[in-house]
């Protein structure tokens, strides 16, 4: 039968921008499997539905053909045509496209083809899965708000919500319209076997026939590829969290940091910076709490510790402990990781250092800190594969004097005058103080 078919997604295709907080092993699936025929019935034996992509099952024939077609009603473009009798016809795009199905009966050559199907993408009233990969919090919240636009854009469609159980306490008070489940409860109420609609949610490194997303997400900006995905309004806005404890953790004031990552280049690399800056800091009058994950992490050889000064606050905590402490900091130390899309969330001002991703990749914040003097910018490089099995990549300078100069090359001084210009920021601090 002939077949009009996009390739699969494989794990080297889609990775997640693996951030601070891991939330499951990378060893679980990608997304739970779609149903393995359209889901959805029409006449005369056609299938069809709009599961990654669109699908229609146009049934065997002893004579005669089909015509089926495949338009987008947006651009009125014809996808694809195919006369057959008898075959699985799925686009080649999955990412979002008002498709317009269109079957023809050829019951003979002398006869004018008699339409049998006509149908208009319409999710209302039926089901739609939104998938997002079990990885890491900041993707997840970085694309969270726009499966809620694209609610919003379908009125009467339910949209169900497939992530990690780590991260739905966050999200579900919060978004009381979507469906949230893990994974397995996807698989265990069979959700994909009558779903209308499923979109799948990732950074796909090597799609270069656009066939999971419309535009490399390195062009565009980590969160808002989700945008693009789901054919949703792109502009940004952070993800709504609810707290069940309000409640502030300690009396003083306080900041939080996060210095620990999934990969070398994305950590602050400077040796001095963050004794520098917590001493400056604490001078303010300000304790300092560090709310990563892991207290030490790294390689081989290369060992990440939390820097002295700080308070710990690091181990498998539950979230929503996390986003407490963050709510009431009086702002955010952080990385190119989850947690900064966390404190975005919480409202909290949130000072990012990043070197190796371009300020456009992640949320807009006024005390964005890079160095344009220094390498910059390698992970939104589309000619550059980054290699997240790779803890020390750093593709540009690996093994020379100049490896991850993109943060190395951050001075303390340039993060605490950012800090300075934060409203309401106490800051009796000296501009670089002396530290034992």
């Amino acid at each position: 039968m002939p077949e009009a078919l996009a390739p699969a997604i494989s794990a080297e295709d889609v990775n997640v921008a693996t951030g601070s907080v891991a939330v499951a092993p990378e060893t679980r699936p990608l997304y739970p499997k779609t149903a393995p025929m359209p889901t959805q019935a029409g006449p005369e034996g056609i299938r069809f539905d709009f599961n990654r992509g669109c699908r229609v099952l146009l049934p065997a024939r002893a004579a005669g053909q089909w015509r089926v077609r495949l338009r987008d009603l947006h651009t009125g473009n014809t996808l694809f045509q195919s006369d057959n009798q008898g075959a699985l016809v799925s686009s080649a795009k999955r990412w979002f496209v008002r498709f317009r199905i269109e079957v023809w009966s050829i019951d003979s050559p002398e006869v004018e083809p008699r339409e049998v199907f006509r149908h208009d993408y319409d999710p209302a009233g039926h089901d739609v899965l939104i998938q997002f990969p079990v990885g890491t919090l900041g993707d997840t919240l970085a694309w969270f708000p726009y499966a809620e636009r694209f609610a919003e854009a379908h009125p009467g469609s339910r949209v169900s919500c497939a992530l990690s159980g780590l991260i739905i306490p966050l999200l579900r008070d919060a978004y009381p319209t979507l469906r949230l489940l893990t994974h397995e409860a996807i698989t265990e109420a069979a959700i994909a076997d009558t779903a209308y609609a499923t979109y799948s949610l990732g950074l796909f490194f090597n799609d270069v026939e656009c066939v999971h997303q419309p535009t490399d997400f390195r062009q565009v900006g980590l969160h808002r590829t989700a945008a693009y995905i789901l054919g949703v309004d792109a502009s940004e806005i952070p993800a709504r969290v609810s707290l069940p404890d309000d409640t502030r953790p300690i009396a003083q004031p306080y900041v939080c940091i996060a210095t620990q990552s999934s990969t070398q280049s994305k950590y602050w690399n400077n040796p001095y910076g963050w004794r520098e800056v917590i001493a400056f800091l604490k001078a303010s009058g300000y304790r300092v709490i560090c709310i990563d994950q892991k207290p030490v992490h790294g390689t081989e050889l290369v060992w990440n510790h939390i820097p002295h000064g700080a308070e710990d606050e690091t181990g498998d905590r539950p979230l929503t402990e996390r986003l407490r402490w963050l709510k009431h900091a009086a702002f955010f130390v952080g990385l190119s990781s989850g947690l900064s899309w966390l404190a975005w969330a919480a409202g909290t001002p949130v000072v990012m250092i990043s070197g190796f991703t371009h300020p456009m990749n992640e949320f807009t914040t006024p005390f964005r800190v890079i160095n344009w003097h220094a390498c910059n910018s390698c992970w939104n490089d589309p000619s550059l594969r980054f290699d997240h099995k790779d803890f020390l990549w750093c593709p540009r300078h690996a093994g020379t004097s100049r490896q991850f100069e993109c943060t190395r090359l951050i001075t303390s001084e340039q993060v605490i005058q950012t800090i300075r210009r934060i409203p309401g920021v106490t800051h009796q601090g000296p501009e670089k103080p002396t530290v034992a």
